[in-house]
């Protein structure tokens, strides 16, 4: 724990009835805990006060386990530690699990590393609604950062705080535990789960977890958290790849290399095209990530082709939508150079751009397609013949 700069953080509120087994359990490996008491209005204050030892923070009202955890890795970065494990103080985690967060990250090759105890979900004793939270949050989680984990609620964990404190958390309950797994990981922090023991006394477990309001309290957190990756870290992260590895070696070893057969890619670059040059502007990285997950195609390839409205090309989008509308509808006269674009501001063209824009995407979704089907294909047998010839 003193050569790795870490110590142990107990987020405590109303349980008095373990607090103790805790603390006395944690002291077996290290001295260095800190204690938050978020306002406890049972008899906290006075187990604590047989801890005189052991750094205490007390506050004077109940302020949420968010706001405590904040708190308690501000104290941790002011004494010096750069990580933190978290352990919660109503019993269900066994501190003889201390040793396998220490021992993941001595081993582990990156020092920017948050680990999450995984509990087995599967056992007798675990509520029905704590797993279907649990499986709630895991999809959320991973649609927002692309990282599946087996566990993201468990409350025994191990912080990089040394890292989390560059970073700006606006939560101040439970939600917080899903806000700083998510923004971490945005920013370049490694995220997994540990396997940890769990134990659900019913009889001396106490949870302060409000059902109604704490879990839309969290649906709203994820609601927010979804728009910001679908809108800004989602294309951040697509066009830092391709400044990194340049547009060529970007098509080749993820676009090109890909193991999905070329039926699949090729149906990928349908709907990257066909989102791509729809009228649904504001919208194209959710409909295109939503529906290249539901339909099981490939999320890179599709969104790289839905970029094909990129800023520059988007007046000879919009353009070819009027001109294949305006066709359709036989109102050839709108698309006359000297009345377009007041007929544009006027939006008296709105009917002929949505429907050529449709028919003109759909159109060239079906091009694209076949084009990179063949192409592909190609691809693949001269690389088995390629194989096949040594």
């Amino acid at each position: 724990m003193d050569r790795l700069k870490c110590c142990v953080l107990v987020p405590t509120y109303n349980n008095a009835g373990t607090l103790k087994r805790v603390l006395d359990g944690v002291l077996a490996y290290t001295k260095n805990i800190i204690v938050v008491n978020d306002g406890a209005t049972d008899n906290t204050a006075e187990i604590l006060k047989g801890f005189p030892d052991i750094r205490q923070v007390h506050l004077k009202e109940n302020r949420g386990k968010g706001n405590a955890l904040k708190i308690g890795f501000g104290e941790a970065v002011a004494q010096g530690y750069d990580f933190v494990i978290t352990i919660d103080s109503d019993g269900q985690h066994f501190p003889d699990d201390i040793p396998v967060f220490l021992e993941a990250l001595e081993a582990e090759e990156t020092q920017n590393v948050l680990y999450i105890g995984s509990r087995n979900m599967q056992q007798a004793d675990v509520p029905g609604k704590s797993s279907f939270g649990n499986k709630f949050s895991n999809f959320w989680f991973w649609f927002e950062t692309g990282i599946w984990l087996t566990d993201t609620q468990c409350g025994f964990r191990l912080y990089p705080v040394h890292t989390l404190k560059s970073l700006t958390f606006i939560t101040p309950k439970f939600e917080f535990e899903i806000e700083v797994i998510v923004r971490a990981s945005w920013h370049g922090t490694l995220v997994k789960n540990l396997p940890v023991k769990i134990s659900y006394d019913e009889k001396e477990r106490v949870s302060h977890f409000r059902t109604v309001p704490d879990f839309t309290r969290i649906s709203i957190l994820n609601t927010f958290l979804v728009l910001i990756a679908l809108f800004y870290i989602k294309p951040r992260d697509f066009f830092r790849r391709v400044k990194k590895k340049g547009v060529k070696k970007f098509l080749t070893e993820d676009i090109l290399s890909s193991q999905d057969p070329p039926k699949k890619k090729a149906a990928s670059i349908a709907l990257g095209l066909f989102v791509g040059l729809s009228p649904f502007w504001g919208f194209q990285t959710l409909l295109v990530l939503g529906g290249a997950f539901l339909l099981k195609l490939n999320k890179p390839i599709a969104f790289a082709f839905s970029n094909v409205s990129l800023p520059p090309f988007i007046p000879f989008i919009v353009y070819g939508g009027l001109q294949v509308g305006g066709w359709i509808l036989g109102e050839a006269h709108f698309l006359a150079f000297e009345n377009i674009a007041d007929n544009i501001l006027a939006l008296s063209g709105l009917k002929a751009y949505v429907i050529g824009s449709l028919v003109l995407a759909a159109a060239l979704a079906v091009v694209g397609g076949l084009i990179g089907y063949f192409a592909l294909t190609q691809m693949a047998k001269r690389k088995k013949m390629s194989l096949d010839n040594g």
